[in-house]
């Protein structure tokens, strides 16, 4: 089971036909008894008990939980020799992050593509907001050619696309979900010229067979 930092995750073991038995709650990490029955059996407030009575559902909920508190929890009923059932908890963080990152180097005159991803956030975030510099990016100023697609769920993902960079178009790029911490890239706009490049060595290479020729029709 997967749980997020800070938001309360509830461990649930179903038990059928219980009978006069008991059920209880054992952290493996330090073999540490947690819970008997409705009890609580630990000095940390965050754990407690939960059950409703006539009902099949024994649970252990876990409030402010941390990531320290990952590990394996064993729900263990009283029977000789104890039968038990294991939850592996995977306590996370809220993630964001931008494709790429920390540098990304773009030709001039070509798209900028950033995607910014939001992982293991409590909920989608409502809002996104992409800057350039510390500055808000906005679609309505003169510069244009700038466009934003962003899909929620599980993982929200974000695309700031930017049409024919040029050198102001760099620096620092920021995602700033509404929920959770942002990420940031460094763009740098380069320049590149392949076809002059391609150019220049085959001037080179025209010269030097012009130069053999000449040799060679000396020494005939």
């Amino acid at each position: 089971m997967t749980g997020l930092v800070g938001k309360t995750i509830q461990l649930v073991c179903r038990v059928k036909n219980l009978g006069n038995r008991t059920v209880s709650w054992v952290r493996h990490r330090d073999i540490h008894l947690l819970t008997i029955g409705r009890y609580t059996y630990t000095s940390d407030q965050r754990f407690e008990a939960m059950h409703t009575p006539h009902t099949e559902e024994w649970t252990l909920r876990i409030r402010y939980p941390q990531k320290k508190d990952s590990g394996i929890y064993e729900c263990q009923i009283s029977t000789t020799p104890p039968i038990g059932y294991s939850v592996h908890l995977n306590v996370v963080e809220p993630v964001t992050e931008i494709s790429g990152a920390p540098d990304l180097f773009i030709n001039k005159y070509s798209t900028i593509n950033l995607t910014c991803l939001v992982k293991y956030a409590p909920e989608p975030p409502s809002t996104i907001v992409w800057s350039h510099d510390h500055e808000a990016i906005t679609f309505d100023t003169p510069r244009g050619g700038i466009s934003l697609v962003t899909e929620r769920g599980p993982v929200t993902s974000s695309r700031l696309l930017i049409q024919r960079a040029i050198e102001a178009d760099a620096g620092l790029y920021t995602c700033s979900p509404s929920n959770t911490h942002s990420s940031s890239v460094h763009i740098h706009i380069v320049n590149e010229h392949p076809a002059a490049m391609h150019h220049g060595s085959g001037g080179g290479v025209a010269a030097t067979l012009l130069t053999l020729v000449l040799l060679l029709f000396m020494i005939i």
